[in-house]
């Protein structure tokens, strides 16, 4: 058989002569098995005097039990080209909705779908918008799509991600310029309360393969060395200094060289202490569990200490582990460091060192933090996540959460509940 000469291309599939009139069937009630299969079954009846239908669309989604699948047919021309009228195939289509619906105990609609003049090609690439919240409340949703339209942006489709432990949606925008969209979209989430990430659609997006997470107040609740200065009288002291590096006011490097001089007499069983004592932020191992199982690499970049982190690390199965060492002599603390300063520069290079030991391109990565030494790891990162930061740390990174989980991480990967069970 020869070759056609003129293969079908989406620009020359519905054109005029080629399908002769199409509609639109909706079907709608509750969801129950073997309803698709019998309205398809329906539409290639070989009876006789029935139109040949071609399938030109289709969209099904059931939100809480209740179906509704559209589906656009067209009718091919009949024997020797013959036209085939919309009449016609409103007729015909609507005794065999009639059939389908006696069947199957649901709704079935049939209208004309009248072809509509193609609308000019969406600007830019299309975006993925996260909403989460726990609730997540109408106005949310309502101040989003008042910001995508804003912004010229349209609402494609919408699915839910997860229900627990925070709700989340994903909508896929197009026609919105990236830049004005996410800063639209910050001003809905800081009115609303809500989170809303934003991430351009593509195979980037499922392509991580490496995530990087921050410990204190990231991984774990609280930051180790308050509690470590508590132990040596000094924790209202340490805890402002900490707050103003964590802010961005204080260079990192020089106040945990005044915040570990304070340390000096402690004797080393403290850090054993502390460790024992240590709380994983909730969601941190459904977090890292489900990222392994996906075949991720996951380690921990800190600006806190070994004698914590590597244990922690081992505990927790990951692949690497980046942070200071505390001096020890005689099994006491010292209050000073040995090695290079893990650093806000310092946690980027760790990243990027990391990145390179595994093979994976940086834009494959995925960091996530709290504090002002985390933004070079973060905008580094090909996806930086900042987990209940400061304003300052919140307003440079790529997106943000609030929720007091580290889990929601896999929604804003675009990872729904039920592919998270099946991976833990």
């Amino acid at each position: 058989m020869p070759l056609d000469p003129t293969p079908r291309t989406p620009e020359n599939l519905e054109a005029p002569g080629d399908v002769t009139a199409r509609a639109l069937l909706t079907v709608s009630g509750a969801d129950r098995p073997g309803v698709t299969a019998r309205l398809f079954a329906a539409l290639s009846d070989p009876s006789e005097g029935a139109p040949a239908f071609e399938v030109l669309d289709v969209e099904q989604v059931v939100v809480h039990g209740q179906l509704v699948l559209g589906v656009v047919v067209g009718a091919l021309p009949g024997p020797g080209g013959t036209a085939v009228g919309d009449d016609v195939l409103l007729a015909h289509l609507g005794r065999l909705a009639g059939q389908v619906a006696a069947d199957v105990g649901l709704r079935v609609e049939v209208e004309s779908a009248t072809p509509v003049e193609r609308a000019p090609a969406p600007v830019g690439r299309p975006h993925h918008v996260i909403l989460l919240g726990r609730p997540v409340p109408p106005e949310a949703v309502a101040g989003a799509a008042r910001g995508i339209a804003a912004v010229g942006g349209n609402i494609d489709a919408i699915r839910r991600l997860s229900d627990y432990p925070v709700t989340s949606f994903e909508l896929t925008v197009s026609g919105a310029e990236a830049t004005a969209l996410r800063t639209e979209l910050g001003a809905v989430a800081a009115a609303t309360g809500a989170d809303i990430a934003v991430e351009q659609v593509g195979l980037a997006r499922r392509s991580k393969r490496l995530i990087v997470l921050d410990v204190d107040s990231t991984l774990v609740r609280g930051e180790v060395i308050d509690e470590l200065a508590a132990r040596a009288g000094r924790a209202a002291e340490v805890a402002r200094i900490t707050a103003a590096a964590m802010n961005g006011e204080l260079d990192f490097a020089e106040s945990l060289r005044k915040r570990v001089a304070v340390l000096a007499g402690l004797p080393v069983e403290v850090l054993d202490e502390v460790r024992e004592h240590l709380v994983l932020t909730p969601g941190a191992r459904t977090l890292i569990r489900t990222l392994q199982r996906l075949g991720f690499r996951c380690g921990i970049v800190s600006g806190g200490f070994t004698q914590i982190t590597d244990p922690l690390a081992e505990t927790l199965g990951l692949d690497f582990a980046a942070a200071n060492t505390l001096e020890v002599v005689d099994g006491r603390l010292t209050g000073g460091l040995v090695g290079e300063i893990v650093d806000r520069p310092g946690k980027a290079r760790a990243l990027a060192r990391f990145a390179e030991q595994y093979g994976i391109p940086l834009e494959q990565t995925v960091a996530v933090g709290d504090g002002a030494n985390d933004l070079d790891m973060l905008n580094t990162a090909g996806l930086g996540i900042a987990f209940n930061a400061k304003p300052f740390v919140r307003e440079q990174a790529h997106t943000a959460l609030n929720q007091p989980y580290l889990d929601a991480v896999l929604q804003v990967l675009g990872f729904t509940r039920d592919e998270v069970l099946d991976a833990v």
